[in-house]
């Protein structure tokens, strides 16, 4: 890989070899980064860059990182990409999203298993027919780690989009009946929810030979307003957070059982 940066240190992420933990979680948010920190053990602030906050710590004895994402497929490729030359192993996506099926209520945890790629960013890295699936591991530790906390958890399908307004607002939109039509296939499928990331990171993943998973907050379901049912809209990713912090846990200590 190319670096374009005046030192060791990754031009986009500002991170250099030796800076990170083998288990790295994504937020998009760089404000939820100091947030995830603090539940490491001893966390430093590595880098500030762009849209790119790092921190790492320790879990168990073992170092740990958190990098933000940005917002969208294009900026977590690219924190992908640069996180692995870094010495990041195992990513964790610790999201928001919104409902789609009517099960899935503010407040929920939905784990991807994996993700509808109506995004840009995986097409330039795999051809439309390859699935973007998380890893079984991370996504049986992550369901294991939600029932741990007693949180509502949702395990299955994603939507993932380039355009936030594309959902919210489709009929306004030029493209509005291939928007309505694929959003009604979705829902009709069992779609869990629509967030902006995880299609490009299994995807990125999947090339780089990374673990990468998904646990996602949700703050509302637009669907459950539709059908006349109660909704909340909610902002506290915390329990998404200490869901993903309990994966990595479990992570390491079955590590060193294995050793």
């Amino acid at each position: 890989m190319i670096n374009y940066s005046e030192d060791e240190r990754c031009y986009h992420i500002g991170v250099k070899k030796g800076d990170l933990g083998k288990y790295v979680l994504l937020p998009g948010d760089p404000k939820r980064c100091e947030k995830i920190a603090k539940y490491f053990d001893n966390p430093e602030l590595v880098a500030d860059r762009r849209e790119y906050v790092t921190y790492t710590g320790t879990l168990l004895g073992e170092k740990v990182s958190v990098c933000s994402t940005g917002i969208g497929g294009p900026s977590a490729s690219i924190a992908l990409e640069e996180l692995s030359t870094c010495g990041g192993e195992v990513f964790i996506r610790v999201g928001t999203a919104g409902g789609m099926d009517l099960s899935v209520e503010a407040g929920d945890l939905v784990i991807a298993q994996s993700a509808i790629r109506m995004e840009g960013t995986s097409k330039e890295y795999a051809p439309i027919e390859w699935p973007a699936t998380a890893d079984f591991e991370l996504t049986k530790v992550l369901e294991e780690a939600g029932k741990k906390l007693s949180a509502k958890t949702h395990v299955g399908v994603v939507q993932c989009k380039d355009a936030f307004y594309g959902q919210h607002k489709p009929e306004d939109l030029p493209v509005s009946k291939e928007l309505l039509e694929k959003w009604d296939a979705w829902c009709k499928l069992g779609c869990k929810a629509s967030e902006m990331e995880s299609a490009a990171l299994f995807t990125v993943g999947a090339y780089l030979k990374k673990q990468v998973g998904t646990v996602l907050f949700v703050v509302s379901n637009q669907e459950r307003v539709k059908a006349g049912l109660s909704n909340e809209i909610l902002h506290d990713t915390d329990l998404a957070i200490q869901t993903a912090i309990e994966a990595v846990k479990l992570l390491i200590q079955r590590e060193k059982e294995r050793k």
